[in-house]
């Protein structure tokens, strides 16, 4: 157990003077240890786990005690009070070290509907929201703020302290698979939002030790991740490589500088390497910006005077083996190097933690051998102590268990989440004249549905089985993509052609036949939607709506204002002829950014 009369011990004491007296009684192992954030699973009941989970690789108790560590991303949540009761366990197991440092635990976004293992978590107890696409559609940064004090106040109430988001890249090259991600393609769109999103995870007084809990936002993916050659995601080797043939790198840079300037804790580079890049006349190096010394302590501490914490993206030391499947290390551009030596390149370049990496062996044994100084490790740990500071951690670690569940998604929370989902749809197409739709429609409605449940279709009449026994026909389809499921992780990301197959448009033309059509497509990348208007009545594009959103928006209880915050394609062709980072570079887009139909008034 901790001693109590240390000067790290004393709240009237600043971050920066607490982690000063603790940095220097900290052993080795122990600052070492600081400097890895990984993956952490929950146990059954929200017990800690005894052994390796499905992706984590050792017991909880092995990386807490054994490896020192102290920072966790945490994946599955089952609900509020387990997530807490977890929580305190692993807080409890921390405070068995000499020196209790508090764990801090983070997460990827899980405030949507869409869930990939490698970056993002369905809401399940949480408020669920519009993907931040859906956000950016709105464009209301009031509302965005709004949405990070929620998160934060849900965040909190579990125990989760640091948010691996928001997410600041321009959404430029349509085939990219984490568009849904961004807030848009347009910088200063881009930029606002992001800074609004982290006053929101801040939150009110957020420096006053007896103010609301903050949460520690890392700003990602510096610096910009939207252009990726081809639009290939750089988790994977054939997506390595970002590109700049429109010379837009200022554009992607911008929402950083905003991030910086809004006090972002923490700042995560990508995985992808720069390709012929050259910045004030300088030629950077094509390694992955992980490993980039121009960029990360030339560019980001230099120049732009980031003080806080960087974190590398996940795996770049080495290859992550998941059942018969692997995902190699993304290391791109020094693949050659061996994990020792990939670590060398990362401190160097200046990041102050490895992400999803729980080699602690391998920074003792460098720092053993002098590769490495302490003083290069004190640096890391330093920043890394001052934020657990920041956040109150030393002082009091632990969440209420009985409050847990009153205090994530509450009714108002819920409530406007919905809301702001149903103002986000995008009204494309209304040439048929079918909006909006009548709740409770005398007679009632005949209705013909697919992709929608059958609860919220019933808000409008009758389900019936066939598009010939229907008076309007309902139907909720996703982007297309190229399925791949070779590499771990691969089967959750959407990459690809952006074309649907040519049979959609005939089977759409076929129900058409018999009763008007209403089609609305989830947008979690740019489409190529040209075949479907002319076999449609109504056309939306959501960003993670649910069916009940969707309705409350056709009937106008809620009605849609969402404007596109990406452009949409006329062709595949196009998509193959624009430039990576440029926003807006396809010819003669089908729907502009910014695109966007009022819903009608309701006719007599």
């Amino acid at each position: 157990m901790a001693e109590t009369t240390f000067p790290y011990r004393d709240p009237s004491l600043s971050p920066e003077e607490r982690a000063e007296d603790l940095l220097g009684r900290l052993p080795l192992e122990d600052r070492v240890g600081l400097m890895f954030h990984t993956v952490i699973e929950v146990g059954p009941d929200g017990e800690l786990l005894d052994g390796p989970g499905a992706i984590s690789k050792s017991s909880t108790r092995e990386v807490v005690l054994g490896k020192r560590m102290t920072h966790f991303n945490v994946h599955g949540l089952p609900d509020a009070r387990t997530a807490a009761v977890w929580h305190n366990r692993l807080q409890r197991l921390a405070q068995e070290t000499e020196h209790g440092v508090p764990v801090t635990v983070s997460t990827d976004p899980r405030h949507a509907a869409a869930q990939n293992a490698g970056t993002s978590w369905a809401a399940t107890f949480f408020s669920q929201w519009p993907e931040p696409l859906g956000l950016g559609a709105i464009g209301d940064v009031d509302l965005v703020e709004r949405f990070g004090d929620t998160v934060r106040r849900e965040y909190t109430a579990v125990g989760i302290r640091a948010a691996l988001h928001p997410t600041a890249d321009l959404a430029t090259e349509p085939r990219w698979g984490r568009q849904r991600e961004c807030f848009g393609q347009d910088a200063q769109m881009v930029a606002d939002m992001t800074a609004a999103a982290l006053r929101g995870l801040a939150g009110p007084d957020a420096d006053r030790p007896d103010g609301e809990p903050a949460v520690a936002a890392t700003t990602k993916h510096f610096p910009g991740a939207g252009p990726q050659k081809d639009g290939e995601d750089a988790h994977f080797p054939y997506g390595r490589d970002q590109v700049y043939p429109g010379g837009r790198f200022a554009e992607h840079l911008a929402p950083f500088e905003r991030a910086i300037a809004a006090g972002t804790a923490a700042i995560m580079p990508y995985y992808g390497r720069p390709v012929g890049l050259v910045v004030d006349g300088q030629e950077i190096e094509s390694v992955g910006f992980g490993f980039n010394r121009q960029m990360l302590t030339g560019l980001l501490r230099e120049e732009l005077g980031f003080e806080g914490v960087i974190v590398s993206d996940w795996e770049l030391v080495n290859d992550n083996h998941v059942g018969d499947q692997v995902l190699p290390a993304r290391a791109w551009g020094v693949e050659d190097l061996d994990p020792a030596g990939r670590m060398l390149k990362i401190l160097d370049a200046g990041a102050d933690q490895f992400g999803g990496e729980e080699c602690t062996e391998f920074l003792l044994e460098l720092v053993r051998d002098g590769r490495v100084s302490e003083e290069r490790i004190d640096q890391s740990a330093r920043r890394l102590l001052v934020q657990k500071f920041h956040l109150g951690l030393f002082d009091d670690p632990f969440v209420d268990e009985d409050a847990a569940a009153e205090r994530t998604g509450r009714p108002e929370d819920v409530a406007e989440g919905l809301r702001a989902q149903a103002r986000s749809v995008v009204l494309l197409h209304d040439g048929g004249g079918v909006l909006p739709l009548a709740e409770d429609h005398a007679g009632p409605l005949r209705v013909y549905a697919e992709g929608i449940g059958e609860d919220q279709v019933a808000r409008l009449g009758t389900v019936v089985a066939t598009p010939q026994e229907a008076d309007i026909a309902l139907v909720r389809i996703a982007a297309p993509f190229e399925p791949r499921d070779d590499l771990f992780l691969e089967a959750w990301f959407h990459q690809g052609s952006l074309e649907f197959p040519p049979g959609l448009a005939v089977r759409l033309a076929r129900i058409r036949e018999h009763c008007p059509l209403i089609l609305d497509v989830d947008l979690d990348r740019a489409a190529v939607l040209t075949p479907l208007v002319d076999v449609t009545d109504a056309l939306t594009g959501t960003f993670g709506v649910s069916g009940r959103a969707w309705i409350d928006a056709l009937i106008g209880v809620v009605p849609p204002e969402g404007r596109l915050p990406i452009e949409l394609p006329r062709s595949m062709d196009a998509v193959r002829a624009s430039r990576e980072d440029v926003p807006g570079d396809t010819a003669d887009p089908l729907y502009p950014r910014g695109h966007g139909l009022d819903l009608p008034a309701r006719r007599a």
